[in-house]
């Protein structure tokens, strides 16, 4: 019972219909079917944007949320200057999330770099590495080490 793949072909016949039904906000309980990365790439689906994952990154959620309420929604140029004078470990790693994302961008989509923005920014809870702290007369006491999943996108202002 697996999902049936459509030809190119097919998809480039219906490719406004299925482009538009795609791009328009769904509720959780109606959300499309996934594409698979053939089928995103012969619609063009991800083109207009510019992203950048990290995975495990030694900062919480919670800490690195701070961070991306501060550039969320600004120029990439306002977001560089904002990021480069917080003094946390989490602007660090956002910094590179940014740089990689204006390189995807500018190089892999042809966008231009001087209209783009922050349209997407979001950190979610990574797994949590457990070590064992030995305490007085016998005991011991768990650190969580806590990492996170972040993901940054840039589109271009229209």
């Amino acid at each position: 019972m697996g999902k049936r793949v459509r030809s190119r072909e097919e998809l480039l016949e219906n490719k406004e219909a299925l482009v538009q039904e795609y791009n328009k906000i769904h509720s959780k309980s109606k959300k499309l079917p996934v594409l698979t990365k053939k089928e995103r790439q012969a619609l063009g689906i991800g083109k207009d944007q510019g992203k950048a994952m990290v995975s495990h990154a030694k900062v919480s959620s919670r800490k690195a949320k701070l961070v991306i309420d501060l550039i969320r929604g600004k120029g990439i140029d306002e977001a560089y200057g904002i990021l480069k004078y917080t003094p946390t470990e989490a602007a660090a790693i956002l910094h590179k999330l940014l740089k990689s994302a204006e390189a995807n961008a500018v190089n892999n989509n042809e966008l231009n770099r001087d209209v783009l923005y922050v349209s997407e920014c979001y950190a979610n809870q990574g797994a949590t590495l457990k070590r064992i702290r030995a305490r007085a007369q016998g005991r011991a006491f768990r650190i969580r080490k806590r990492t996170s999943h972040i993901t940054l996108v840039l589109r271009e202002k229209v």
